[in-house]
């Protein structure tokens, strides 16, 4: 990739995906331009230091996040499609919960759009301005905290590994004492086979909708 076919986008795509694979500390202008084939001052057209590039992967990573009221439907439904797309965003790219903590996100185009448009949702639902950003703050910090709890083994596992790491742990759990963890014992039968991914994150993102559904209901019959 030539300097003048470099794009921004693809600037930060590729440092993204060298986060992702080797973690953020990993990302500089040097090993980034070294993934491009470009010489750094290449990269000083888009980006001037590494703040400015950190800045540019939020920017990119979150500019699927929208939630456009030309998109009809109620907020429910428009809520759950902002929650999935951001779920899906995580999954795609761990390195994002640490890139989100590096930076002032709000000085992102995107971040700043994803969060407008959560908390005009949020007021359609009856919340105010200041409740909305508390609701969509912890929709954000949930939709971490489920991908980053994700059942099954440990992210990096080679796969050939994962029937031994499912079978120690059910001997782990099976073996407690059964007079004071009988549930955990229970628990051990979910690690006979693979968790089924899409059901626990169609799980997680129900239980969130709902809850932000309860609370509008009721602040609604308390007016």
């Amino acid at each position: 990739m030539t300097g003048d076919r470099l794009t921004k986008a693809a600037v930060a795509e590729r440092a993204l995906r060298l986060a992702d694979e080797e973690g953020l500390e990993a990302v500089t202008v040097r090993r980034l331009a070294k993934e491009l084939g470009v010489t750094p001052m290449a990269l000083y057209w888009h980006f001037k230091n590494k703040d400015e590039l950190l800045l540019g992967m939020v920017d990119h990573v979150l500019s699927g996040v929208r939630a456009d009221p030309a998109t009809g439907g109620p907020w429910q439904k428009r809520l759950r499609n902002v929650v999935e797309t951001v779920v899906g965003v995580m999954r795609a790219h761990p390195s994002l919960p640490v890139l989100l903590h590096a930076v002032d996100k709000t000085q992102t185009e995107s971040f700043n759009r994803a969060t407008n448009d959560t908390l005009a949702l949020l007021t359609e639902a009856g919340f105010t301005v200041e409740e909305g950003f508390w609701v969509a703050s912890y929709l954000l910090n949930a939709c971490i905290g489920i991908v980053g709890a994700q059942p099954g083994c440990p992210p990096g596992l080679p796969s050939e590994q994962e029937p031994e790491w499912r079978r120690q742990k059910r001997v782990q759990l099976e073996t407690m004492p059964a007079d004071r963890f009988p549930m955990m014992i229970a628990l051990a039968a979910s690690y006979r086979d693979e968790p089924d991914m899409e059901h626990y994150y169609t799980f997680c993102v129900d239980l969130l909708i709902s809850a932000v559904e309860t609370t509008a209901a009721r602040r609604a019959d308390h007016t």
